[in-house]
């Protein structure tokens, strides 16, 4: 997976300074950080919304799967316009491994 997501980001970092015209990532990081953010937060809900939808249904997995697959792409985007490595983020998973969820949030609660 990890092999997947330094493909995508090498892209989306090549891209992020393209012709706006031709290239989806180089048009939102000309509209700024706000755009961005905007296409997290509404990807964000898209996957809150088909992952509804699946359990209400009781599957059609397909469309939560699409939706996450949006927001991981977008989450991309934004940490690349911030400067921020997706591999952090996969540090950061990787340390709360055999960490109890709760007692992991305690601890940046403390902070």
């Amino acid at each position: 997976m990890s092999d997947v997501l330094d493909v995508i980001a090498a892209i989306v970092a090549e891209r992020r300074d393209s012709d706006p015209e031709t290239s989806y990532v180089a048009s939102l990081n000309v509209k700024g950080i706000d755009k961005i953010l905007e296409k997290v937060g509404e990807e964000a809900v898209e996957v809150v919304l088909a992952a509804k939808n699946a359990d209400s249904s009781m599957g059609n997995s397909a469309d939560v799967i699409n939706e996450v697959a949006d927001l991981v792409f977008h989450i991309l985007v934004m940490l690349d316009r911030l400067g921020i490595s997706h591999n952090d983020v996969m540090a950061a998973l990787a340390a709360r491994q055999g960490v109890s969820g709760l007692e992991e949030k305690a601890s940046r609660n403390a902070d």
